[in-house]
């Protein structure tokens, strides 16, 4: 075989679990997928124009209806009055254009005076020679005859009275219909305030009348604005989603029948878009659970792709319990929806995996939720429901804490039930409805319903999951760590001395693998099994030999070796018998790994002439694979050293506890557990710390000290 298919054999084998991984996780998308996707089906009307309507027909999207919302906005501009300016400037303006043509006929009379040598000038030249001064053709020539033909007087006098007139008219707002009339009321003025001959007074008239001009005038632009302003504060004639176009009973009108078909109730064709939308959200849902989670598995293989399984199966169940739940939710009885047990599923993540696994699938929990019971919803989403959902998970998950007892279970339960009454009523008020105090009744009743089924789910089906899976939770821990378990009561009877000195272990064990962030309950329940093995021969272990003679002193050295490595491997055949965790056989099996029987081997070597090698005085194994079975290890060799100090100081039992240490790791027992230097020095303290609160020294009281007297 080549070296590149080698090297790409070896990437499969290494990239193998991964894929397994995200073989899982898609096949969670698949079943989240399932789920929803009835959810998200388009509804659809079989409906006819002036048929009558077998139900309430609500609208699944908000839509416009582009013509009324046209016919809307036109009404509202055509509402919108023109607007106009009115000219301040014009009485003024055109007042000043009356008197420029009085000034020209004085100018024109006053040359002609002066210069009386020349031949006068016609009517008709004056009038070319006044048209062309002030630019005036409205006035008729009967008129300008007239007011070249009055004296200086009369034309100061019409003078004054046409300004007058102009402007006292002008200050008024005129609009170009209204024109005729202010004409004719200024002409009136003039007949009733002049005494001029009929030829002037005619010619005033005449001329006051072409001044008097329209000085509020349409403003285009403004005018148009407004009616924009209209247009855009016209609101567009909407179908709101949920809102119900036909009710039943009614007959559908063809424009109640536009309508379904606007909305899309009519369609017979199948849209994607739905499904596409579904297929993105649930990629992201589950995408990035994975990312958030991924770390949070165990980190040997086999065990990591059992809780990955572990974990598809549990979350399969809880959307399973969602999924009935919503059939039940057609029932039509008010607010049925709220008896979903949702948060056993979180509980039983959070006790067979880890609290933060369960937070993260509570929040994806209550996002299915808000589709999955979106039935006779406003919209497609339900996010009420979602709330409730994700504050039922949280109070369950959060209440059984880090010793979740299987009693904390059923308090867990009552807890969630009470949180769920509150986010009922916070729902109910928040939405501002008008309630019946027996509807509220039914709803909270089956929010309280829904804390006690999920306490009941979670206790019934935590012992099958357990038992399936091989799964060592906090719980069974608890339960293993009774004293009244079979293997330990036998464990105290037969060899009270190693019992007792598994509690030490366990107090020791316990302390250093929390101090590193290990398991310490883990390492607290193994040491209390890791010598189980020693109840076949119990009185060949020191510990247990009270007021006897040790029996080694009558056996070689072979033999006592035999022994005594016997019991570790004893003790994993015991604790297989009785179906216990492979995590606690691991430490009993493992606490010792390979180390030197020092003692036999050092006897043995003095009482024989050839070399013996340490293999035959050696543990065969295996080495402590994980943190807690090398704390257990090196727990088990202080607890046993210090024991044997007859005065044993803070200095001393430091020295011992570093020097097991360094022994172990000079003799490649951490070598294939993931230990590091700082851990193991963090460890060393913690048990120098732990030995010195249990080993201080107490002060001498006055019996004891006349008792020393009277012994002297």
């Amino acid at each position: 075989m080549s070296n590149n298919v080698i090297k790409r054999l070896k990437f499969k084998k290494k990239n193998s679990p991964k894929s397994w991984s995200i073989l899982l996780f898609g096949l969670l998308a698949l079943i989240i997928y399932s789920t929803l996707v009835s959810n998200v089906t388009p509804d659809t009307v079989d409906a006819e124009p002036y048929s009558i309507s077998p139900r309430d027909i609500q609208s699944p999207i908000s839509i416009e209806m582009k013509e009324e919302t046209l016919k809307k906005q036109k009404d509202a501009a055509d509402k919108v009055e023109n607007l106009y300016s009115y000219d301040e400037d014009s009485p003024l303006k055109q007042a000043e254009k009356s008197n420029e043509i009085f000034k020209a006929i004085e100018k024109i009379n006053e040359a002609e005076k002066k210069d009386k040598d020349k031949e006068p000038l016609t009517l008709d030249q004056k009038i070319d020679q006044i048209k062309g001064m002030v630019g005036n053709n409205q006035i008729s020539p009967e008129a300008y005859t007239a007011l070249f033909s009055a004296s200086s007087s009369e034309l100061s006098s019409a003078r004054d009275l046409a300004s007058s007139v102009i402007n006292d008219t002008l200050k008024n707002k005129i609009r170009v219909d209204q024109l005729e009339f202010f004409r004719e009321r200024a002409e009136d003025n003039i007949q009733e305030n002049s005494n001029f001959n009929s030829s002037l007074k005619n010619a005033v008239i005449e001329l006051t009348r072409s001044n008097i001009v329209s000085n509020y005038l349409l403003d285009v632009d403004k005018t148009k604005l407004a009616k924009q302003q209209a247009i855009d504060a016209a609101e567009p004639v909407e179908i709101k989603e949920g809102e119900i176009i036909v009710r039943e009973g009614d007959v559908i009108t063809p424009e109640k029948f536009r309508q379904l078909k606007l909305v899309g109730l009519l369609d017979k064709e199948v849209t994607v878009y739905p499904y596409v939308g579904l297929l993105l959200f649930v990629l992201i849902l589950v995408t990035g659970l994975y990312y958030l989670i991924r770390d949070s598995f165990a980190d040997k293989e086999s065990s990591k792709r059992k809780q990955i399984l572990l974990y598809v199966i549990l979350m399969a169940f809880s959307l399973l319990v969602m999924k009935l739940t919503s059939f039940i939710d057609k029932m039509e009885i008010t607010g049925i929806f709220f008896i979903v047990p949702i948060a056993a599923g979180a509980m039983m993540i959070k006790m067979l995996m880890n609290e933060y696994t369960a937070i993260l699938s509570s929040v994806l929990f209550a996002l299915c939720a808000t589709l999955m019971f979106n039935e006779g919803s406003t919209g497609t989403f339900n996010f009420p429901l979602g709330i409730y959902v994700l504050l039922g998970c949280f109070a369950g998950v959060i209440y059984l804490g880090k010793r979740h007892l299987r009693s904390r279970i059923l308090k867990a339960g009552l807890l969630v039930s009470f949180i769920n009454i509150v986010s009922i009523l916070i729902i109910l008020l928040l939405q501002n409805g008008k309630y019946s105090p027996v509807q509220i009744g039914v709803e909270i009743g089956f929010g309280f319903v829904s804390g006690c089924l999920a306490s009941v789910l979670a206790l019934g089906l935590m012992p099958v999951f357990e038992s399936w899976f091989g799964v060592l939770s906090t719980t069974r821990l608890i339960e293993l760590s009774n004293p009244n378990h079979p293997l330990l009561r036998k464990l105290l009877l037969e060899a009270p001395g190693t019992y007792h000195h598994s509690v030490m272990v366990a107090n020791l064990s316990e302390a250093g693998c929390e101090s590193i962030g290990a398991n310490g309950l883990l390492a607290r329940v193994g040491s209390y099994y890791h010598d189980l093995g020693k109840t076949k021969r119990p009185h060949f272990f020191i510990e247990n030999q009270m007021n006897m003679e040790n029996p080694h002193d009558k056996l070689t050295p072979q033999l006592s070796k035999t022994i005594i490595i016997a019991h570790p491997y004893d003790g994993s055949e015991m604790l297989k018998e009785y179906n216990l965790p492979a995590e606690i056989i691991d430490i009993a099996e493992q606490h010792h790994g390979t180390t030197l029987l020092q003692y036999f081997y050092h006897k043995a070597a003095e009482q024989s002439e050839k070399d013996i090698p340490e293999a035959d005085f050696r543990y065969p194994g295996p080495k402590a694979q994980s943190k807690e079975s090398a704390v257990v290890g090196i727990a088990d060799s202080v607890e046993a050293a210090v024991r044997s100090l007859s005065k044993p100081t803070p200095v001393k039992i430091d020295s011992i506890i570093r020097k097991i240490i360094t022994d172990r790791l000079e003799d490649g027992q951490f070598d294939e557990c993931d230990l590091t230097f700082k851990e193991l020095d963090t460890v060393a303290k913690t048990l120098s710390q732990t030995l010195n609160g249990i080993f201080h020294s107490r002060i001498e009281y006055p019996e004891q000290q006349i008792k020393k007297k009277v012994d002297l």
